[in-house]
């Protein structure tokens, strides 16, 4: 995954669904403010705030998103630094949310605790620094 010289707001316009468009744009706003870093398209459909390196045990390596996000269909997928379990006191507050391996499901971004959400992306970006 690469950054791109895409027009993140142009992207967000090309999300049929209100509520995922909406919650698009809180993300935007919130994730540029606590990194300080403008949004960037990653690839086709992630919005990255950041950068950071990584290496696997395999030799395997390359930059990915410091923290970031991307208004997928059924859900708003949040991408983090680290594993979910470095998470777990701000997630028993966020409100209702599933996770992958290093990935937050949200369904309606703007019903999660928005202080839970904040210290979320903080703890990322910070995690990747």
């Amino acid at each position: 995954m690469e950054p791109t010289t895409s027009d993140v707001p142009t992207f967000l316009t090309t999300i049929t669904d209100d509520q995922r468009r909406a919650d698009a744009e809180l993300l935007v706003a919130l994730m540029s403010e606590v990194t300080g870093h403008p949004a960037v398209l990653w690839g086709t459909a992630i919005i990255g705030f950041g950068s950071r390196h990584y290496r696997y045990d395999s030799g395997r390596e390359g930059d990915t998103v410091a923290v970031g996000f991307s208004p997928r269909k059924a859900q708003t997928v949040l991408y983090l630094t680290g594993e979910l379990e470095d998470y777990s006191d701000l997630l028993a507050s966020l409100g209702k949310h599933t996770t992958g391996k290093s990935c937050l499901y949200l369904k309606r971004v703007d019903q999660a605790d928005p202080e839970a959400l904040r210290a979320i992306v903080r703890r990322s970006y910070d995690s990747a620094q």
